[in-house]
């Protein structure tokens, strides 16, 4: 039989619970519906979920349906457990998501919804409490198709569905307008590609609409094909009654035995019992195929996120905690036995980050409110029999940086050696640390590169001005060194760790704090006080809207500001307001100088993240000052940021007016300790020059082509090249003018010599960039090299092989000199005088252009 994981998901209060309960009692699992407030429901087993009435941890119930065996993993839906809810995600076939029919959209479901697109999980909806007064069908699919996705269909519209469906594929629309129907096939693979998202409308209380539902993901969700070969991934670790470790695990190829080893990284168990979970009760099974999800006990070190036999390591989840708390111990009790008891919380909820703090002696824990924090607690009493308490919480900020600048690492102590240059970027927001290499394997050897790279993303590389994580930059490896004899694998992380430390220290660091969206429902007299406070707060408010007797307030704050202000609404409004919040990110800090300042970090006095580097001299090694290793660093970054203005203007429109430390000149060689050599970038030979040029790339950086080429790009390549052509003539370098081809069928490149000047179209799938880089790469053995562009990334790659870097802004003022002095030449040669004839005039206009 085919197998199916589900998982339901929904904004807190949607009724998520019930239509689980519904779906169990519509497939016969169940003789009598549970109820949330009656603490009965089937899948809200824990004492701490019924007595709130919320679903805390994730759990499962296997469906028998007539073709496919279907496990429903129910999830939390309060905010504050979305990383339970998120670890589920990578392994779900399909997803059920919950939207309540009298509130509509809420925010935290526009965060589901981003969750499910960025896990590609298709995706039904039940549009649950349509008895409700207020809702309205035809209202609620606009508003779905408005705020989630234009390809929402109600799949009991059958006209209307076929007519959507078609408009999401082309080839649809053809069948469509013959026959007037779409095959249900058609329909289950629009749904596995997230064109299509079909929606039921019902009470899931009164079982309205629940078989319609039931069915139809019966009928219509996509069915995963596995291979025959074995993998399973890890999404959950708990612990039973008992005590026993649960490994929770999807099998996504082959299938799994009892008793069969089992290795991650750093482990090797064997798999002792498999467990097929439903509700509080479990089946012992001697073997789970393809498709089901089972806990496996007996895995000691397994942890949530891991791949086992051809899965890979998991995605980073993108929901984490905001709030950082002190773990107040009960008196006398030992801390590092405390810690240790909750390492076992940690396994199973890893966004804790347990962080044990050495100077002050205590326990740091991160949480996403306080309603975590409350169960959190609960569970340590229970688990360890602690009593413990927490401190007053803070933010969880984060830092990054405004404009580029390079960073050197040196480590040198006696026997020891490795050096590091890093190009440290701004990234999109959001986009967290992205990590690439620019060094050629002839300055630094490929393992030794990969090396490096490793250490930048083994950890959380801490700010300079809180010691907050680093994030949405971008690190590119330019140069390093490394020595036969002394180098070892642990130098590089000293000397890596020490280059992100020390170019942070150069540049211009922002921080970064976590903003929540929030709906804030007040009565209409306390719209001017809700206002004034969001206001205080650095927020931002939409327009108000009035539904009925309240007034909604959207928008978005900073999480220090809203974190508490429930009990103020609750205050102000006598518990008529209500406040509903979900993250939305991180953004520049409103109040970043006090914020520094109260938290007194300083980078300097961080023992564990030096900012300066060991050099060596005389036989040992001596620490050198961060704003001091450039000079002393023993090789060359091979880039200049202070000598490229078009990227300095480019990052301060973007980001803002950057400070001209945060670029530094490039490091003078410097004697190394190792022998009396100097090591210098490698020098050009003598020959011709050659003059490699991005044509797409100049014609959109120089505005009078950018003008010809958005009406004739034929006529901007022609200019082009009657420009280079007059320009090689006064220069005599040889020019190689390069136009991207990639779209045109060919197999090779097109070559030809227009006038004096080569021009060369590259091949079907090469760009422009590929053929620059290889091309600057085989001539610079030989000659002197430059390249004309204005590609940040190209440029990198170019310096990387030992080529000159010309920006766009400056070769245009180099073409333009040359064209006023040949200009002033022809001037000069139509007016000859006795006693300056021709020949004079050009051996003179010679003498200035060599001067």
């Amino acid at each position: 039989m085919e197998r199916l994981a589900v998982g339901i998901l929904a904004h807190v209060d949607a009724g998520k619970t019930t239509l689980s309960e519904g779906l169990l009692y519509a497939c016969g699992k169940l003789k009598k519906l549970g109820r949330v407030d009656h603490g009965d429901a089937f899948l809200d087993t824990d004492p701490m979920e019924k007595d709130r009435g919320i679903t805390i941890f994730s759990k499962q119930a296997v469906l028998p349906l007539e073709t496919v065996e279907l496990t429903l993993l129910d999830t939390p839906g309060h905010v504050d457990f979305s990383a339970e809810m998120e670890r589920t995600l990578s392994v779900l076939d399909c997803a059920i998501l919950v939207v309540s029919g009298s509130d509509g959209v809420q925010g935290h479901t526009r965060t589901l919804w981003r969750l499910l697109e960025r896990y590609q999980v298709p995706t039904f909806l039940f549009i649950n409490k349509m008895d409700l007064p207020g809702a309205d069908r035809g209202e609620l699919l606009a508003k779905l198709r408005e705020q989630l996705d234009e390809g929402c269909a109600d799949f009991l519209d059958r006209p209307a569905l076929y007519e959507q469906a078609a408009l999401c594929d082309e080839g649809l629309l053809e069948d469509y307008l013959e026959h007037g129907s779409v095959p249900d096939a058609a329909l289950t693979a629009l749904i596995a590609q997230r064109k299509l998202f079909p929606c039921w409308f019902g009470s899931a209380l009164r079982l309205e609409g629940v078989a319609d539902f039931l069915q139809g993901l019966e009928q219509y969700a996509p069915r995963p094909v596995y291979p025959a070969h074995f993998g399973a991934r890890i999404f959950k670790i708990s612990r039973d009654e008992q005590g026993a470790r649960l490994a929770w695990m999807k099998i996504t190829g082959g299938s799994l035995k009892v008793k069969t080893l089992l290795e991650g990284p750093g482990w090797q168990d064997k798999a002792d019992q498999l467990r097929v979970y439903s509700g509080r009760k479990f089946q012992l099974a001697e073997e789970a195929p393809a498709g089901s999800i089972v806990a496996v006990t007996g895995l000691s070190a397994a942890a949530a996120g891991q791949g086992l036999g051809f899965e890979g390591e998991g995605t980073p989840p993108a929901l984490t905690p905001v709030l950082t708390y002190r773990v107040e111990l009960p008196q006398g009790q030992d801390p590092v036995t405390a810690l240790q008891k909750l390492r076992q919380l940690e396994e199973e909820d890893p966004q804790l980050h347990l962080v044990w703090n050495e100077r002050l002696q205590e326990i740091h824990a991160q949480l996403m409110g306080e309603v975590q924090l409350e169960i959190l607690q609960r569970l340590i009493r229970e688990r360890f029999d602690l009593e413990v308490s927490f401190g007053q919480g803070g933010i969880v900020y984060r830092e990054t940086i405004a404009a580029p600048v390079i960073g050197v690492g040196h480590y040198e102590p006696l026997r020891h050696y490795a050096e590091v240059h890093l190009l440290i970027e701004p990234g999109e927001r959001g986009s967290g640390v992205e990590l690439s290499t620019a060094c050629p394997e002839d300055v630094l050897d490929r393992n030794w590169q990969r090396l490096i790279l490793t250490h930048l993303a083994e950890r959380a590389h801490p700010g300079v001005l809180t010691g907050s994580p680093l994030t949405d930059v971008k690190l590119t490896l330019l140069a390093g060194r490394a020595h036969l004899k002394h180098t070892e694998g642990g130098d590089f992380r000293q000397a890596t760790y020490r280059a992100v430390r020390q170019g942070l220290m150069e540049a211009e660091n922002i921080l970064l704090e976590p903003w929540y969206a929030f709906r804030l429902e007040v009565p209409a007299p306390q719209v001017g006080r809700a206002m004034s406070d969001l206001q205080r707060m650095g927020g931002d408010c939409d327009p108000p809207e009035t539904v009925g007797e309240t007034t909604v307030l959207t928008g978005a704050a900073p999480v220090a500001g809203l974190r508490d202000y429930s009990r103020e609404v609750a205050a102000y409004t006598r518990g008529m307001g209500r406040l509903s919040c979900s993250l939305k990110g991180y953004f520049p800090c409103h109040d970043q100088q006090a914020v520094v300042e109260a938290m007194g970090y300083d980078p300097e006095r961080d023992v564990d993240n030096p900012t300066g580097s060991v050099f060596c001299a005389h036989g040992a090694g001596y620490n050198v000052k961060w704003d001091q290793v450039k000079e002393m660093a023993h090789v060359d970054s091979g880039l200049s940021l202070d000598q490229d203005k078009e990227l300095l203007a480019i990052f301060e429109r973007t980001y803002g007016k950057v400070e001209r430390r945060a670029f530094a000149p490039p490091p003078k060689p410097a004697r190394t300790s190792l022998d009396d050599k100097k090591y210098n970038v490698q020098t050009q030979n003598k020959g011709p020059e050659y003059l490699l040029v991005d044509g797409y790339n100049i014609i959109f950086a120089w505005e009078e082509l950018k003008r010809v080429a958005q009406t004739n790009l034929d006529a901007a390549r022609q200019m082009l090249m009657d420009l280079l052509s007059n320009y090689q003539g006064f220069k005599k370098c040889v020019v190689i003018l390069v136009f991207d081809a990639y779209k045109v069928p060919r197999s090779v490149q097109d070559v030809y010599k227009y006038h004096n000047i080569y021009v060369v179209y590259t091949k079907e799938a090469e760009t422009a960039d590929t053929y620059i880089e290889r091309a600057t790469y085989e001539i610079g053995k030989h000659h002197r090299v430059r390249v004309a562009t204005s590609d940040g990334a190209e440029q990198l790659i170019i310096l990387g092989h030992g080529a000159l870097r010309l920006s766009a802004t400056t070769f245009k003022a180099e073409v333009e000199q040359v064209s006023g002095q040949i200009a002033a030449l022809l001037k000069q040669l139509n007016k000859p005088t006795k006693s300056r004839p021709v020949e004079a005039a050009l051996k003179k206009a010679q003498e200035e252009r060599n001067r």
